[in-house]
């Protein structure tokens, strides 16, 4: 018999086709009326039309880890316009910045994905400062209400839709072996990692294909779900410290990571990454991860990021500094050698 403990997160979800146009809604159900819109420079204008004089001011510096510097920017651009909402239509970097400034002064977020990040659904923020990137997490970082939009991801060329799916798988993958897992998400982190699967090469073949899109976006809510839910382990810490520290690229790095960090948990959890196999329809998790990322010819090394085998040590030695739950013991030697497959582009078990 499992022993758990498992509290659910109160975000509200609208999800669907054509949905942004009840942003505004969203926005006035919460009382609101003076928004700041986060918004990259090339922004669906059904979010500015049907907003309209809701939206007192506009950022778009959102950049990838969250540093410190630019929330601080956004911040006195928000205190200036009296802001008492944010609407942030983006990806990982857009929301970030959006939990970013909620935590600091307190304002309601409706978030607008365009990517699978799935960080919309949960409490946790990490921030970069001094080339150095933390986690915390706490209520007033969740965001009030998420508006998916299958429409609005159509258009994410097939090289991002990958990197950003295998991201949202990471967290579904991680809770499955959590100190906290339990049967709640465990169910939705399967189906999460099923859906990725089964729907990356569907979008590969035909980017327009809806009910694919919406199949990634719903795996990409319920993987956020996870990540909000329980802790993470090894897979998310190294990220964080490749991230912070070497400055690379949010998703891309998870997906090269990713088939490393589970190759090294494996001896520890078996029976998890039996049950990952067998969501994929693969016979080797970590293995059948990387064959998906290879096949469909995304990232499968960090040396593609300008991370050099001189790094290794450095960020074997920062991703071990602190202690955090893991269901392998973490060492520097053992991350050295995962960071050097992960370098070279190895696949995990060998083969093609």
């Amino acid at each position: 018999m499992r022993t758990f403990t498992y509290t659910a997160l109160p975000s509200r979800v609208v999800f669907g086709s054509g949905t942004v146009t009840r942003v505004r809604e969203e926005v006035e159900r919460l009382g609101r009326r003076r928004v700041l819109l986060l918004a990259g420079r090339h922004l669906d204008p059904r979010v500015t039309d049907g907003l309209g004089d809701l939206v007192v001011t506009r950022f778009d510096g959102a950049v990838m880890h969250t540093p410190t510097p630019v929330t601080d920017r956004a911040l006195v651009v928000a205190e200036q316009h009296d802001v008492d909402c944010v609407v942030a239509v983006g990806g990982g970097s857009t929301t970030g910045l959006s939990k970013a400034l909620a935590a600091r002064a307190g304002y309601d977020q409706v978030i607008v994905p365009t990517t699978y990040a799935g960080s919309e659904v949960t409490p946790v923020l990490g921030e970069t400062r001094d080339g150095v990137k933390t986690t915390r997490s706490g209520p007033e970082i969740l965001p009030e209400t998420v508006v998916y939009d299958v429409d609005l991801t159509v258009d994410l060329p097939v090289a991002l839709t990958l990197t950003s799916a295998v991201n949202a798988m990471a967290h579904a993958v991680e809770a499955l072996y959590s100190a906290q897992a339990n049967p709640v998400v465990d169910g939705m982190a399967l189906d999460a990692i099923a859906a990725v699967a089964r729907a990356l090469p569907r979008v590969a073949s035909d980017p327009h294909d809806l009910g694919a899109r919406a199949d990634l976006l719903q795996a990409a809510w319920l993987a956020g779900t996870c990540l909000g839910g329980v802790g993470m382990g090894l897979h998310h810490k190294l990220c964080h410290t490749l991230g912070g520290s070497f400055d690379l690229p949010h998703a891309p790095t998870h997906t090269v990571v990713l088939p490393h960090a589970m190759a090294y948990n494996a001896p520890a959890v078996p029976d998890v990454m039996a049950r990952i196999a067998d969501a994929m329809g693969v016979p080797d998790a970590p293995g059948g991860l990387y064959d998906l990322v290879a096949g469909l010819g995304g990232p499968t090394s960090l040396a593609e990021f300008g991370f050099t085998r001189a790094d290794i040590g450095r960020a074997a030695e920062l991703a071990t500094a602190t202690p955090y739950p893991n269901p392998r013991p973490v060492t520097a030697d053992g991350i050295a050698r995962l960071l050097t497959d992960a370098h070279d582009g190895r696949r995990p078990g060998g083969g093609r």
